[in-house]
């Protein structure tokens, strides 16, 4: 018999609950206001009363209102047929709610019950299987979808039956499995797992070793994230956040995109909405929404299911990881899930942290992030979940709390500039200020070098190096003017100009330019170095301007052609030429 309360107080999403037997810390409720059910989370226990967050709108709920706890946490469905579909946090198919507007107490299915699926066996009558194992496969999509033991199943377990190759439902049974004490259990193709618990079941989680390539060279070559690694985009608005995450998803080579909208206004999220569909993906040749997954709560919606929303995403992308999959997590923006913690720390009246935000704000980042990562599965295989997440510090201040601890937590730090968006300089990751400390790892360094060249990192620290020197010269030259520094000043200056528009600088919108490859990536630094290197010698500052405009625009040239072809090779001809000739009139003056 389930445990039965009764609501005693109401403050906003905070109910409080007299309930008449035990119950569990994250446990799911549902209150039932005059017929309709509204489902809430316990979030605190204190003797006989349980504090809930409603996921739900609580206007007109009354004390006195019945309460039933379910006896399980706040679940997902995993199954096929995830794949293209709008999902709120509490993964209810937004595609099958009836209206415009969302109804109070209205949960939609996750996964259909009516799609067959074409189900080929991978295991045979007599095998021995454990929890996460694969036991079969179907197409969704072009992804092959794996079908698995049950993540909660525990030790080992003998398949006394597995149906032939068919088409079936989500629902039925797929196979018949027999634990060590000889009870039988059935296997769909679905389960059912807790969102705040980490799936585990793979063989072990090594450091992140491997460079996740996304095509945009500012962080490519400046500031690598790996495959399984984490960062976080701190976005001021209009900085070109969004267009990032766009290039991100069409570009990184990921299998599967999941993106969280967490907590952001709805035109925003009508935006993703209508622009993922028409966006064409150009790993497959088709559209980006087939390999990707949205899970939504606007600013208007409770402030508890945008805390549901990102621990959603994370256990779904935590599922296709277990099939060997590399997925990509997109969440924005993690600041609005912090100050939907922060509203219900202020509701109990904890004790608060800086600005408001509850003490242990830093370790709940924490934990979240740490579920990504790099996995190697039972059967050799490997799976992994890249995390980005975007961060709106109010006002760009970025020693605000929810900046500094997810500081602590990712490795990743791409600042959007508010001076470089301003300057068109897209995308406008701040040079200076962001970093990756993934290139600090020797497994990272040797992955580089293995496959990149050797060496790569020290040539990466030099662009650094020169573009801190370079906007250290262009201060002294905005403070004392043209005239009142060295030539040299000019000459450093400029320099780290030809790395900001040929390396940092990229047009998300050019067929060529939006995406580029490690191999290119090399080559063109490795020009550019070569230009860095090399000694000049000028009369005037303003020679000085007019010469690196030159370089600048034939390099920029070559970034919008085909790599190597004749038009590319044709102008990097006039770069040369023109260097050589710069270099020898330098020594002839010298």
């Amino acid at each position: 018999m389930s445990t039965k309360g009764k609501v005693t107080g109401i403050i906003a999403n905070l109910v409080t609950i007299e309930v008449d037997g035990p119950i569990a810390q994250n446990e799911i409720c549902y209150i039932d206001l005059k017929g309709t059910k509204l489902m809430a989370e316990v979030i605190k226990i204190s003797g006989k009363n349980a504090y809930v967050q409603v996921f739900e709108s609580t206007r007109g709920l009354y004390v006195g209102c019945l309460v039933e706890f379910t006896g399980h946490m706040l679940e997902v469905n995993l199954g096929p047929g995830m794949l293209s579909r709008n999902y709120d946090g509490l993964q209810n198919d937004l595609d099958t709610m009836e209206g415009v507007f969302l109804k109070r107490g209205e949960y939609t299915p996750a996964l259909s019950a009516e799609t067959k699926w074409h189900f080929t066996p991978l295991v045979k009558q007599g095998d021995v299987v454990q929890a996460s194992d694969w036991i079969g496969n179907v197409k969704e999509g072009w992804i092959d979808h794996k079908i698995m033991v049950p993540f909660n199943f525990k030790g080992t377990y003998k398949i006394k039956s597995i149906v032939g190759e068919g088409d079936y439902t989500a629902h039925e049974t797929m196979a018949v499995v027999e634990d060590s004490d000889g009870t039988e259990h059935t296997l769909t193709m679905t389960m059912k797992w807790p969102v705040k618990v980490e799936v585990k079941g793979y063989k072990n989680k090594p450091r992140p070793f491997k460079i996740m390539e996304t095509g945009i060279r500012a962080i490519d070559t400046l500031n690598p994230i790996t495959e399984g690694g984490t960062g976080f985009i701190p976005g001021p608005f209009g900085c070109g956040k969004t267009v990032l995450q766009h290039a991100l998803s069409k570009y990184a080579e990921a299998d599967l995109i999941i993106v969280v909208a967490c907590g952001e206004r709805a035109n925003e999220v009508v935006d993703i909405f209508t622009e993922f569909p028409e966006l064409d993906d150009p790993r497959t040749g088709r559209k980006l929404i087939e390999r990707t997954i949205i899970i939504c709560n606007t600013s208007n919606m409770p402030v508890a299911a945008r805390e549901a929303s990102v621990y959603t995403g994370m256990t779904i992308a935590e599922y296709y990881r277990m099939m060997g999959l590399k997925v990509l997590l997109l969440a924005d923006s993690t600041s609005r899930w912090a100050q939907a913690l922060r509203e219900m720390s202020n509701r109990m009246e904890e004790l608060p942290g800086p600005d408001a935000f509850p003490m242990d704000l830093p370790a709940i980042i924490a934990n979240f992030y740490s579920r990504a990562g790099y996995v190697y599965l039972n059967n050799g295989q490997s799976g992994s979940i890249t995390f980005v997440g975007t961060v709106s510090p109010a006002g760009g201040n970025l020693k605000e709390p929810v900046t500094e601890s997810t500081k602590k937590a990712a490795r990743c730090f791409y600042a959007l500039s508010q001076g470089r968006a301003d300057s068109k300089r897209y995308p406008a990751v701040d040079p200076i200020d962001s970093y990756s400390k993934y290139i600090e790892y020797n497994e990272v360094v040797e992955y580089l070098d293995k496959t990149v060249e050797q060496g790569w990192v020290d040539k990466v620290l030099q662009l650094k190096d020169i573009l801190l020197r370079g906007k250290e010269a262009n201060d002294q030259i905005n403070i004392l003017g043209d005239d009142g520094v060295p030539l040299e000043y000019h000459i450093v200056f400029n320099k780290s100009e030809v790395i900001d528009f040929v390396i940092l600088q990229q047009d998300a919108f050019d067929r060529v330019d939006a995406s580029t490859s490690l191999k290119r990536q090399q080559y063109m630094v490795n020009k550019v170095l070569g230009i860095c290197d090399a000694e000049f010698n000028f009369d005037s500052f303003e020679e000085i301007g007019i010469y690196f405009k030159r370089v600048i625009n034939l390099l920029r040239q070559m970034n919008y052609k085909e790599f190597q072809s004749d038009d590319f090779n044709e102008l990097e001809q006039q770069v040369d030429n023109l260097l050589a000739q710069r270099i020898s009139e330098s020594i002839a003056q010298a």
